[in-house]
């Protein structure tokens, strides 16, 4: 089935129904006898479907518990992130994906009839990317309806009939656990208000055996730019040179501005280290896989890496000089590295594996 039927639902939330679940008490979602609707078998919760994305946002419940999710929301809301500048087509995504290699890689080695679920996609490019090959099912899921919307747009124009975009909080997710055979979530959990409590949330919807990559600010390689924010703030415009993304000939007005603000007019972010999320992966019972930059410094992240066989953990000593290195070297891509899990959630046993 493609596009949607009668009751003006996308094809890919009525062929995937039960792997919904109610953001508001976690029950199963039916068709709802509203139009373009779907609404809950327990709670009797009604989601509204607007231009083909599920409004499925239900908001925390902390009480005094300090919530930076509306500002965070707003925050994207005004300025979506990634931009589509300069990519039209399905062909031009793929040509702008392909040049980030873990991205390549990623469409390379997670295989044919995996479900795949991006938390935080912004614009949705990685997820439009991932769907361009056939034979996948894809889940974008972002707070920002406005970034869902240019994604939505994008998808239309090129016939990308396999990804649905989902307006959704991380912390009341609308999937049953155990769904998804890999859960991506980069550049995410740093900007919400309890980023390990964002990381149980996701990680619960991992299959068992699945993996979860997950990107973050590093506690070290974000020095740099927090130097380069304070230099912004105090001598303004004429210092944008201290950034060498900044400086690139070949980018364009839209595209500059996204990254400024993105990196240095963020109203919230937190910074992490190789060891905490190590430790994050053991309290869920997710085996380290691999991570970019690599854990141990004898290693290298290579151009052909396979991304989902097991690699060394290394020791703190190997995570102060990895995470050294990325401050020296001027803290690259905003000092942001990436780590990949494996879930052994019903299984004791810590093994190398792969995706088969």
């Amino acid at each position: 089935m493609t596009g949607a039927d009668r009751s003006g639902l996308p094809a890919l939330l009525l062929d995937n129904i039960d792997l919904f679940a109610c953001p508001v008490c976690g029950g199963p979602l039916r068709v709802s006898s509203e139009p373009r609707a779907v609404e809950c078998v327990e709670c009797a919760n009604s989601f509204k479907v607007e231009q083909g994305i599920p409004l499925m946002f239900y908001p925390n419940e902390w009480g005094a518990k300090t919530d930076v999710t509306s500002t965070v929301r707003s925050f994207y809301d005004e300025r979506p992130f990634p931009d589509y500048d300069d990519t039209d087509s399905d062909f031009t995504l793929q040509q702008k994906a392909e040049k980030g290699v873990f991205a390549r890689l990623l469409n390379e080695q997670i295989p044919l009839g995996a479900k795949i679920l991006e938390v935080g996609c912004g614009t949705g490019q990685m997820s439009n990317y991932l769907g361009l090959k056939w034979g996948r099912t894809v889940f974008g899921t972002d707070l920002s309806l406005n970034a869902l919307t240019l994604g939505q747009e994008f998808k239309t124009k090129n016939n990308i009939d396999n990804v649905l975009f989902i307006n959704m909080n991380l912390f009341r997710p609308s999937f049953k656990q155990q769904t998804f055979d890999v859960v991506i979530c980069n550049g995410v959990l740093h900007h919400t208000s309890d980023p390990f409590l964002g990381f149980q949330s996701i990680a619960r919807l991992v299959k068992d055996g699945g993996h979860i990559i997950i990107g973050l600010y590093n506690r070290y390689g974000r020095i740099p730019t927090d130097i380069r924010r304070l230099v912004f703030r105090v001598f303004g415009a004429r210092f944008m040179f201290l950034d060498s993304r900044l400086r690139g000939a070949n980018l364009s007005k839209s595209r500059r501005d996204a990254w400024f603000y993105d990196q240095y007019k963020h109203p919230h972010e937190s910074k992490h280290t190789i060891g905490q999320v190590l430790r994050w992966f053991e309290e869920m019972n997710f085996t380290f896989i691999n991570s970019v930059p690599k854990a141990t410094m004898s290693n290298k992240f290579t151009i052909d890496e396979p991304l989902f066989v097991r690699n060394s953990e290394g020791t703190w000593f190997d995570h102060l000089l990895v995470q050294t290195g990325m401050l020296l070297g001027g803290g690259k891509e905003g000092g942001f590295f990436i780590m990949i899990g494996e879930n052994h959630s019903s299984d004791d046993e810590r093994q190398t594996s792969s995706i088969n």
